[in-house]
C-alpha cells in the first residue's frame, strides 16, 4: 500500500488528511481479513496460470476456459456484469 511505503518519511495521519482518508479507516482496512471475493480471485487466478504455463503460454482465454471446465467438470464464476 501506498500509505505503507510512506509511512516512515511522512507518518500515517499526515498522508491520510492529504488523501482525505481517516486514519480509522486505514487501519480497519490493514487488519481486516481478505474478503472471500479476494480469496476466490487469487485461487481462480493460480488456475489460470497454471493452466496457460502448462500449454506453453500459447493458450488463450477460450481454450483456459475450456481446459479448466474439462478437468474440473465444473464452470468458472461468471465475470462480474458491469451492467
Amino acid at each position: 500500500m501506498f500509505i505503507d511505503e510512506k509511512k516512515s518519511e511522512f507518518g500515517v495521519e499526515p498522508i491520510c488528511r492529504e488523501l482525505q482518508v481517516a486514519p480509522s479507516s486505514y487501519y480497519a482496512a490493514k487488519f481486516r481479513p481478505p474478503s472471500k471475493r479476494s480469496v476466490s480471485d487469487a485461487v481462480t487466478a493460480a488456475r489460470i496460470h497454471a493452466v496457460h504455463k502448462d500449454n506453453f503460454g500459447v493458450y488463450g482465454a477460450r481454450k483456459v476456459h475450456a481446459c479448466n471446465s474439462a478437468a474440473t467438470g465444473t464452470r468458472w464464476p461468471a465475470a462480474p456484469s458491469n451492467a
